[in-house]
């Protein structure tokens, strides 16, 4: 049974509706109306094989900030109701990714505790009008609606456009390994406590 999510979220700043399925094969049908960050996401459903559909409607023409982040609120949200209670899941994901001369580590735990360690350089690089130190508003925003322990480390690399990439392919492998089905663990909850 695939586990999948649809989630509507509309304020005076963004209207966004996404649907995702994170038993997919990698589809996907992505629009935000910034080019770039469309380019990222279908990376991220191509890599962490998830079908993936959004439309999003921002006021880029003032920023592309809050179109980034909210992208992020609601696809966290999703995560976290397609998982459901996490049954048989493997919970952790980790993977390093090269790109050309940059490399990036990602790790994540599916813990309902959120945090964000993220560290992609110091940089104001930018993909022509996209500052790639938006990624971090994404992911931040990632973690707190998905619960997620996520850690997003920049080895080493100074392209604009190969860490922004790095980063959304490793964490959607990392993501992939973290809600994947352990057939050895059935219907266990991957924990000693009872509940994550």
């Amino acid at each position: 049974m695939n586990r999948c999510a649809e989630i509507q979220r509309d304020t005076t700043e963004t209207k966004i509706s996404l649907s995702l399925n994170i038993d997919g094969s990698g589809k996907y049908n992505v629009d935000t109306g910034i080019p770039f960050f469309n380019h990222m996401l279908e990376l991220f459903a191509r890599h962490g094989l998830f079908d993936l559909e959004i439309k999003a409607v921002g006021d880029i023409d003032i920023d592309y900030h809050h179109t980034v982040e909210d992208v992020g609120i609601v696809l966290g949200r999703a995560v976290k109701k397609a998982v459901g209670d996490k049954a048989g899941m493997n919970r952790y994901g980790f993977f390093i990714l090269p790109m050309d001369e940059t490399l990036v580590r990602t790790a994540i735990d599916l813990c309902d505790r959120p945090i964000l360690v993220c560290d992609l350089g110091h940089s104001d690089g930018r993909v022509r009008d996209f500052n790639i130190s938006l990624c971090r508003e994404f992911f931040q925003a990632f973690a707190n609606e998905a619960g997620a322990n996520l850690h997003v480390k920049l080895e080493y690399g100074d392209e604009p456009h190969h860490i922004a990439e790095a980063a959304f392919k490793c964490f959607a492998k990392a993501l992939d390994m973290a809600t994947s089905k352990d057939p050895r663990r059935g219907n266990a909850l991957p924990t000693t406590k009872g509940k994550i």
